[in-house]
Protein backbone atom coordinates (compact mmCIF):
# COMPACT_ATOMS: atom_id res chain seq x y z
CA UNK A 1 0.00 0.00 0.00
CA UNK A 2 1.30 3.67 -1.19
CA UNK A 3 2.43 5.85 1.77
CA UNK A 4 0.04 8.84 1.75
CA UNK A 5 1.28 11.81 0.44
CA UNK A 6 1.86 13.67 3.43
CA UNK A 7 3.98 11.10 5.25
CA UNK A 8 6.36 11.29 1.85
CA UNK A 9 6.50 14.92 2.54
CA UNK A 10 7.57 13.91 6.63
CA UNK A 11 10.33 11.66 5.46
CA UNK A 12 11.97 13.85 3.12
CA UNK A 13 12.00 16.88 5.49
CA UNK A 14 13.43 14.27 8.25
CA UNK A 15 15.87 13.05 5.84
CA UNK A 16 17.28 16.43 4.92
CA UNK A 17 17.80 17.29 8.75
CA UNK A 18 19.04 14.34 9.31
CA UNK A 19 21.93 14.51 6.55
CA UNK A 20 22.33 17.66 7.78
CA UNK A 21 20.90 19.70 4.67
CA UNK A 22 18.79 21.42 7.02
CA UNK A 23 20.50 22.13 10.75
CA UNK A 24 18.96 22.57 14.00
CA UNK A 25 17.72 26.20 14.63
CA UNK A 26 16.85 27.18 10.70
CA UNK A 27 14.43 27.83 8.47
CA UNK A 28 12.22 25.27 6.42
CA UNK A 29 10.82 26.49 3.23
CA UNK A 30 7.31 28.12 3.17
CA UNK A 31 4.62 25.66 2.73
CA UNK A 32 4.16 27.07 -0.69
CA UNK A 33 8.04 26.46 -1.94
CA UNK A 34 7.49 22.49 -0.34
CA UNK A 35 4.12 21.78 -1.95
CA UNK A 36 6.02 23.19 -5.13
CA UNK A 37 9.14 21.03 -4.50
CA UNK A 38 7.35 17.84 -3.75
CA UNK A 39 4.14 17.89 -5.42
CA UNK A 40 1.96 17.52 -3.00
CA UNK A 41 -1.09 20.64 -2.58
CA UNK A 42 -0.05 23.44 0.18
CA UNK A 43 -3.18 21.79 2.70
CA UNK A 44 -0.89 17.90 2.67
CA UNK A 45 2.16 20.56 3.09
CA UNK A 46 0.85 22.58 5.88
CA UNK A 47 -0.53 18.72 7.15
CA UNK A 48 3.02 17.55 7.35
CA UNK A 49 4.26 20.44 9.13
CA UNK A 50 1.56 20.44 12.25
CA UNK A 51 2.47 16.54 12.30
CA UNK A 52 6.21 17.49 12.58
CA UNK A 53 5.66 20.13 14.98
CA UNK A 54 3.27 17.77 17.29
CA UNK A 55 6.51 15.37 17.24
CA UNK A 56 8.83 18.35 18.08
CA UNK A 57 10.92 17.69 15.15
CA UNK A 58 9.94 21.25 14.02
CA UNK A 59 8.37 24.59 15.71
CA UNK A 60 6.36 26.63 13.82
CA UNK A 61 6.21 30.11 15.33
CA UNK A 62 3.53 32.80 13.75
CA UNK A 63 4.48 35.53 11.50
CA UNK A 64 8.08 34.06 11.45
CA UNK A 65 7.82 30.64 9.72
CA UNK A 66 8.76 27.32 10.33
CA UNK A 67 12.16 25.87 11.52
CA UNK A 68 13.97 22.85 13.31
CA UNK A 69 13.48 22.45 16.84
CA UNK A 70 16.91 22.71 18.45
CA UNK A 71 16.92 21.38 22.09
CA UNK A 72 18.50 23.34 24.85
CA UNK A 73 19.97 21.66 27.73
CA UNK A 74 16.61 22.75 30.31
CA UNK A 75 14.10 21.52 27.29
CA UNK A 76 16.35 17.92 27.33
CA UNK A 77 17.51 17.45 31.30
CA UNK A 78 13.31 18.17 31.44
CA UNK A 79 12.27 16.07 28.76
CA UNK A 80 14.85 12.81 29.70
CA UNK A 81 15.80 13.13 33.19
CA UNK A 82 12.92 12.07 35.53
CA UNK A 83 14.69 11.70 38.73
CA UNK A 84 12.29 14.27 41.15
CA UNK A 85 12.34 15.12 44.83
CA UNK A 86 8.77 13.91 46.46
CA UNK A 87 6.80 16.92 45.33
CA UNK A 88 7.77 16.53 42.11
CA UNK A 89 10.73 19.67 41.61
CA UNK A 90 12.93 18.76 39.64
CA UNK A 91 17.05 19.31 40.48
CA UNK A 92 19.58 19.82 38.11
CA UNK A 93 22.64 16.86 38.54
CA UNK A 94 25.90 17.83 38.71
CA UNK A 95 29.07 16.14 37.34
CA UNK A 96 31.29 13.94 40.24
CA UNK A 97 33.20 11.45 37.77
CA UNK A 98 33.31 10.61 34.30
CA UNK A 99 35.25 8.49 31.90
CA UNK A 100 35.10 7.80 28.26
CA UNK A 101 36.48 4.70 26.87
CA UNK A 102 36.75 3.71 23.18
CA UNK A 103 36.27 -0.44 22.81
CA UNK A 104 34.40 -3.06 21.51
CA UNK A 105 31.22 -3.41 20.95
CA UNK A 106 29.52 -6.28 22.89
CA UNK A 107 27.62 -8.40 20.91
CA UNK A 108 24.26 -6.77 22.42
CA UNK A 109 25.88 -3.32 21.75
CA UNK A 110 26.38 -4.60 18.17
CA UNK A 111 23.06 -5.94 17.42
CA UNK A 112 21.32 -2.51 18.85
CA UNK A 113 23.36 0.11 17.76
CA UNK A 114 22.33 1.89 13.97
CA UNK A 115 24.82 0.47 11.71
CA UNK A 116 26.10 -2.27 14.01
CA UNK A 117 29.53 -0.86 14.91
CA UNK A 118 32.48 -2.62 16.13
CA UNK A 119 33.50 0.11 18.49
CA UNK A 120 32.00 1.94 20.55
CA UNK A 121 31.91 4.71 23.32
CA UNK A 122 31.71 4.00 26.37
CA UNK A 123 30.33 7.21 28.83
CA UNK A 124 30.51 6.38 32.10
CA UNK A 125 29.47 9.13 35.18
CA UNK A 126 28.59 9.48 38.19
CA UNK A 127 25.72 12.56 39.29
CA UNK A 128 24.97 14.23 42.27
CA UNK A 129 21.91 15.59 43.23
CA UNK A 130 21.97 18.46 45.95
CA UNK A 131 25.20 17.01 46.39
CA UNK A 132 24.48 13.76 46.93
CA UNK A 133 26.09 11.00 44.53
CA UNK A 134 22.40 9.72 42.72
CA UNK A 135 23.33 8.05 39.71
CA UNK A 136 25.84 5.56 38.12
CA UNK A 137 25.19 5.94 34.23
CA UNK A 138 26.96 3.86 31.95
CA UNK A 139 25.74 5.34 28.14
CA UNK A 140 27.31 3.38 24.57
CA UNK A 141 27.54 4.84 21.22
CA UNK A 142 28.66 4.38 18.12
CA UNK A 143 32.46 5.16 17.81
CA UNK A 144 31.60 5.65 13.77
CA UNK A 145 28.93 8.07 14.78
CA UNK A 146 30.17 10.01 17.18
CA UNK A 147 33.53 10.52 15.76
CA UNK A 148 36.07 12.07 18.31
CA UNK A 149 33.68 12.00 21.00
CA UNK A 150 36.66 11.32 23.88
CA UNK A 151 38.04 14.09 22.93
CA UNK A 152 35.61 16.01 23.68
CA UNK A 153 35.75 15.29 27.21
CA UNK A 154 34.05 16.40 29.80
CA UNK A 155 31.36 15.82 28.25
CA UNK A 156 28.01 18.46 28.96
CA UNK A 157 25.68 17.91 31.31
CA UNK A 158 22.78 16.96 28.73
CA UNK A 159 24.30 14.55 26.51
CA UNK A 160 21.29 14.94 23.75
CA UNK A 161 22.44 18.50 23.06
CA UNK A 162 25.71 17.52 22.44
CA UNK A 163 24.89 15.08 20.02
CA UNK A 164 22.57 17.34 18.41
CA UNK A 165 25.05 20.49 18.15
CA UNK A 166 28.20 18.91 17.33
CA UNK A 167 26.58 15.43 15.50
CA UNK A 168 23.69 16.65 13.97
CA UNK A 169 21.55 13.48 16.02
CA UNK A 170 18.76 14.58 17.40
CA UNK A 171 17.15 12.48 19.90
CA UNK A 172 13.20 12.41 19.61
CA UNK A 173 12.21 9.53 21.89
CA UNK A 174 13.32 7.15 24.29
CA UNK A 175 12.21 3.54 25.47
CA UNK A 176 13.10 2.48 28.89
CA UNK A 177 12.17 -0.58 30.96
CA UNK A 178 12.81 0.01 34.63
CA UNK A 179 13.63 -2.46 37.36
CA UNK A 180 14.83 -3.11 40.89
CA UNK A 181 18.57 -4.36 41.71
CA UNK A 182 20.36 -4.64 44.58
CA UNK A 183 23.98 -2.45 44.53
CA UNK A 184 27.53 -4.44 43.78
CA UNK A 185 30.73 -3.13 44.90
CA UNK A 186 31.35 -1.07 42.02
CA UNK A 187 27.66 0.67 42.31
CA UNK A 188 27.97 0.74 45.71
CA UNK A 189 31.08 2.51 46.23
CA UNK A 190 30.19 5.38 43.21
CA UNK A 191 26.89 6.12 45.43
CA UNK A 192 28.25 6.16 48.84
CA UNK A 193 25.71 3.04 49.72
CA UNK A 194 26.28 -0.22 51.31
CA UNK A 195 26.78 -3.20 49.22
CA UNK A 196 22.90 -4.79 48.65
CA UNK A 197 21.20 -1.82 48.91
CA UNK A 198 18.38 -1.40 46.59
CA UNK A 199 18.61 0.84 43.47
CA UNK A 200 16.30 1.87 40.64
CA UNK A 201 18.00 1.05 37.00
CA UNK A 202 16.72 2.27 34.07
CA UNK A 203 18.10 0.82 30.88
CA UNK A 204 17.61 2.77 27.90
CA UNK A 205 17.14 2.78 24.32
CA UNK A 206 17.21 6.48 22.23
CA UNK A 207 16.39 6.69 18.99
CA UNK A 208 17.07 9.63 16.39
CA UNK A 209 14.67 11.25 14.27
CA UNK A 210 14.92 8.30 11.64
CA UNK A 211 13.68 5.87 14.16
CA UNK A 212 17.79 4.51 14.66
CA UNK A 213 18.95 3.40 18.35
CA UNK A 214 21.66 5.52 18.51
CA UNK A 215 22.75 4.91 22.08
CA UNK A 216 22.13 2.33 25.13
CA UNK A 217 21.87 3.60 28.02
CA UNK A 218 22.18 2.00 31.73
CA UNK A 219 21.12 4.24 35.10
CA UNK A 220 21.75 3.00 38.57
CA UNK A 221 20.02 5.42 40.98
CA UNK A 222 19.88 5.74 44.24
CA UNK A 223 15.96 6.59 45.61
CA UNK A 224 15.94 7.16 49.19
CA UNK A 225 14.78 10.09 49.02
CA UNK A 226 14.02 10.48 45.15
CA UNK A 227 11.49 9.28 42.55
CA UNK A 228 11.28 8.53 38.95
CA UNK A 229 8.58 10.27 37.64
CA UNK A 230 6.42 10.13 34.37
CA UNK A 231 3.08 11.89 32.84
CA UNK A 232 1.09 9.29 31.08
CA UNK A 233 -1.52 10.70 29.17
Amino acid sequence: MAAPLYQKVIDRIVAQISSGELLPGSMLPSEMQIAAETGVSQGTARKSLMMLEQHGIVRREQGRGTFVTARTPDSSLFNFFRLRQPDGQMIRPELVSEVVTNRRALAAERKGLDGEPKNVYEIRRVRSLKGVPSVLETAVVSASRFVGLDQRAPLPNTLYVLYQQNYGCIILRADESISAVLADGESAAALNVGTGTPLLCVDRVAFDIMGHPVERRRSLCRTDSLAYQVSLT
